[in-house]
């Protein structure tokens, strides 16, 4: 990977799911090449905050506890808050008034935990759009980590050349050039996966959405038997040049139609086919994204790159990405 790239862009990136933290729970991990802490208060507030005390240097993964709305550290038992305050000292002295947490701005939306990062700890000058999820299936997840980065995970969308090389996709064509506003980018397309089910082609219609460069939600439509999915693709930096690379699907049950699959699957549960249809779409996401994997892991950033007629705006993406960071990239044309 080129260190053209600095590896931790500003932005919105998942640290996890909803679901996937309770009441009173602590996580640890690496964020952005700093040792953070998730944890959810018995109200159930979700905080991302630097996970050693501001005291004595303490690490509250290991050890902390959720004592009410607070995070209590396991070395002197100091309480911070969700705004990272410290409120509580035990020997009953007034708390240190520069013993204060660092605290990264969280989101819960649709079922996503996302922390917004800037390198001088800005505030986030903008929002990723949250979603109606009425209806919808619960969130199916999977999580790679590996050497990458984000603006390379995310330049896949709309790099159409490597779709039927890599993926074997064919009848690639876009519906509708790039659009980007600010910190969104958007694009359309349609493809066929051959023999995709009982050996025959199916044809979709994909959506992009790209908000930064930490997250992709990509709206997949099949005409033939109205198959309606969400694709999240969300990289976030760990440390370093590695990633944590994470994909969720959910579909809409209601507008399914297996009739459209084969006509006898109109007589089976619909919930049964529905499952089987789920599986076998997330199963295919997946192997296309780990067929990705040796490129990413082994590619270099050239800029700028020596693009060719059909590789879509790969050059006009390059442009776009270049607000997060926190020094002007070279030019990519």
């Amino acid at each position: 990977m080129s260190l053209l790239l600095h590896p931790y862009p500003t932005g919105w990136y998942a640290v996890g799911l909803c679901a996937e933290l309770g009441a009173a729970e602590v996580q640890s991990f690496a964020f952005m090449g700093e040792q953070v802490v998730l944890f959810r208060t018995e109200s159930g507030v979700a905080t991302l905050m630097d996970a050693y005390c501001p005291h004595l240097g303490a690490h509250l993964g290991h050890g902390g506890t959720v004592n009410g709305e607070r995070i209590r550290c396991p070395f002197h038992a100091f309480e911070f808050d969700t705004g990272g305050t410290c409120q509580f000292v035990p020997n009953g002295t007034r708390p240190p008034a520069k013993a204060k947490a660092h605290v990264y701005p969280l989101r819960e939306q649709h079922g996503l935990l996302l922390a917004y990062y800037d390198p001088d700890g800005n505030a986030p000058t903008w929002e990723v759009p949250t979603l109606d999820t009425a209806g919808w299936s619960p969130l199916a997840l999977h999580v790679w980590d590996f050497r990458g980065h984000p603006q390379e995970t995310s330049e896949n969308s709309v790099d159409m050349g490597h779709f039927p090389v890599i993926h074997g996709y064919t009848n690639v064509a876009a519906l509708r050039d790039v659009v980007v506003d600010g910190p969104y980018l958007s694009t359309s397309y349609r493809m066929t996966r051959e023999k995709a089910i009982l050996g025959r082609p199916v044809d979709s219609e994909l959506e992009i959405h790209v908000h930064g460069l930490g997250y992709s939600q990509v709206d997949i439509l099949v005409p033939k038997f109205n198959w309606q999915a969400r694709l999240f693709v969300l990289a976030t930096p760990i440390e370093g040049d590695q990633i944590r690379l994470r994909v969720a699907f959910s579909a809409l049950p209601a507008a399914f139609q297996p009739a459209g699959i084969h006509p006898l699957l109109a007589w089976l549960p619909r919930a049964w086919v529905f499952k089987a249809a789920f599986k076998g779409s997330f199963d295919g996401i997946r192997q296309d994204v780990s067929q990705d994997f040796k490129i990413w892991q082994n590619k270099r950033y050239l800029t700028p790159p020596m693009l060719a007629e059909g590789d879509g705006p790969v050059g006009k993406y390059r442009r776009w990405a270049r607000q997060f960071y926190p020094v002007a990239l070279p030019q990519a044309t």
